[in-house]
């Protein structure tokens, strides 16, 4: 586990912008079994492709966008295990993967972007392609 000091900045870098953060299993369960609409959760990172542009991407993607998801989450990955664990069953069968986002409608796996979409990629172009998964999905 991840010292919490340390994570901080990184975990502010989304709640800033508005994310809740899902730290339990029980958070997971309880609002993917509930929720009608649409949720992004972000399984965040302390990695380089994290900072670089997954975080950077979907802030971007959340300004150019008009559609956007109904609820905005994360779990941040090396600390809250739990929560991560359960967001990880919901996304199979895709492997773990951190970073990562996650679309559900529903309580329904719709898009998963996975960490190699992500590596190699600059924040505009990750940005770029959320804009049109809220277009396709968040209407």
């Amino acid at each position: 586990m991840y010292p919490e000091e340390l994570i901080a900045p990184m975990r502010a870098e989304l709640t800033n912008a508005g994310f809740q953060e899902f730290r339990t299993s029980e958070e997971v369960e309880n609002h993917l079994k509930d929720h009608k609409g649409t949720s992004l959760i972000v399984i965040n990172s302390v990695c380089g492709c994290a900072a670089g542009a997954a975080r950077p991407g979907v802030r971007y993607a959340l300004e150019k966008s008009d559609a956007k998801p109904t609820v905005l989450a994360t779990v941040f990955a090396g600390n809250d295990k739990d929560a991560v664990d359960t967001v990880r069953k919901h996304h199979l069968p895709y492997p773990p993967s951190s970073p990562a986002m996650a679309l559900f409608k529903d309580g329904e796996l719709v898009h998963f972007i996975e960490r190699h979409h992500i590596e190699g990629r600059n924040a505009q172009m990750i940005g770029d392609h959320l804009v049109e998964v809220f277009d396709h999905f968040c209407k």
